[in-house]
């Protein structure tokens, strides 16, 4: 297949045309020709204002629920909407059934995406089924495609074991992901732990249920010399830790999700379902404080935190929703439209290059000779989400009915054009 983009802005750091307006020539999955006014009666065309193109775009945090939980996501429709979010390569959580904690299912997982619009990477489990009593066979599942090791939406509790998972991956230069919770600290909670917490009646998260175990997992860091990536940052205060862990010189990068850029505590006063999630929305301060952070660069990603849950499980009380949200198809929407002052450069590091970095993905840049792996987007349009925009199997999420400032208008990758 043969595609034409044509007068469309490069966004990448690492390309010489970088935010230059050129068309650019695909032809079997390899960029040929980048230059003005090119032409190619067999291909097709890609044009319109304002245009962007950049390398592929990923995400590092998202639930796919399959095998076991098909009734909320599939493979299938878990990668449609994450090629209409703009993504290319998604990295997919173990939590599922069979949990993803051996070379199997690490192969069953890695293997599905051969015939769908994005690259699946899955993520292995450090504990066997994710269970936190015993170490997953990393090894094995690191030469069988795990791109990165953690138990997902069940955080490594045990700091014993946590300290021997770092030192095990050390000996291959792998990455683990923890989600910095402490579990036994607010372990009823529904939401962030705080005056709003106490005017609504509901049993709180406290912020030290965070900080605690990022303290921990940074000072097992500095001790094994290992690699973590916290996502899911969520408080103003684990935002410093991060920061003076970087300026220690320790290997310690961090995601954040869209919906703590975009929501606070303040936002559940309605007891609106959709906003349940884990970490928990804290405080506008904490919420402005991760803004500073996205724009100052201290946060290296933008992690989707993907979670679908059915009708079932949001539809109801408060305290027996599930927590979790869909984030692939909103991402780049929500992040465009509160910081419009991000330069495109700092855009592609949040949403290429920095995950690129971190877990060693096969680098892409746009130049001639390059594999075409490009997302094609829009920072100027209006989009209005309706449910009947969305890909995702579940649609529990907070931004539907909402117009953002932004448009994903496909991605480009295997040889072929996925358009929206």
């Amino acid at each position: 297949m043969n595609i034409l983009l044509k007068q469309v802005k490069i966004t990448d750091t690492n390309s010489p045309f970088n935010g230059k307006i050129f068309d650019l020539l695909i032809e079997n999955n390899t960029i040929t020709k980048i230059g003005a006014d090119l032409t190619d009666k067999a291909a097709i065309v890609i044009e319109g204002d304002h245009l962007c193109v950049s390398p592929g775009w990923v995400d590092t945090f998202s639930h796919f629920c399959d095998p076991g939980y098909e009734f909320k996501e599939t493979i299938q429709t878990g990668s449609a909407a994450a090629a209409a979010g703009g993504f290319t390569r998604v990295f997919t959580l173990p939590n599922t059934i069979p949990v993803i904690d051996n070379k199997s299912t690490v192969e069953y997982a890695s293997k599905q995406s051969n015939d769908l619009p994005i690259f699946i990477h899955p993520i292995g489990a450090i504990t066997k089924k994710t269970e936190g009593k015993e170490l997953a066979e990393m090894y094995d599942m690191r030469n069988s495609g795990a791109i990165a090791f953690s138990d997902g939406i069940n955080p490594v509790q045990s700091a014993g074991l946590f300290i021997k998972a770092l030192q095990y991956v050390k000996a291959f230069n792998g990455v683990l992901i923890q989600v910095p919770i402490d579990k036994s600290i607010g372990a009823a909670g529904l939401m962030n732990e705080g005056i709003i917490s106490t005017r609504l009646g509901l049993p709180g998260i406290p912020a030290i249920s965070e900080e605690s175990i990022l303290k921990r997992d940074i000072d097992l860091v500095r001790y094994t010399g290992s690699k973590i990536h916290f996502t899911g940052i969520s408080t103003a205060n684990s935002l410093n830790l991060i920061k003076a862990a970087k300026k220690e010189g320790l290997s310690v990068s961090c995601s954040v999700t869209p919906y703590h850029l975009f929501f606070c505590d303040e936002d559940l006063q309605t007891y609106d379902t959709f906003l349940k999630v884990n970490p928990p929305l804290r405080t506008k301060a904490d919420m402005f404080a991760l803004r500073d952070g996205i724009v100052d660069g201290t946060i290296d990603c933008i992690a989707s935190h993907h979670l679908p849950q059915d009708w079932d499980h949001k539809t109801c009380e408060f305290d027996a929703a599930s927590f979790g949200m869909i984030g692939l198809e909103t991402s780049f929407l929500v992040v465009n439209h509160l910081l419009e002052e991000l330069s495109n450069d700092r855009i592609i590091e949040l949403f290429s290059i920095n995950a690129r970095n971190i877990f060693q993905l096969p680098t892409t840049h746009i130049e001639e000779g390059a594999i075409a792996e490009l997302t094609i987007y829009n920072r100027i349009e209006n989009n209005s989400l309706g449910k009947t925009n969305f890909k995702s199997k579940s649609l529990n999420s907070a931004f539907i009915d909402r117009t953002l400032k932004g448009k994903i208008v496909g991605t480009i990758n295997k040889g072929k054009y996925y358009s929206n």
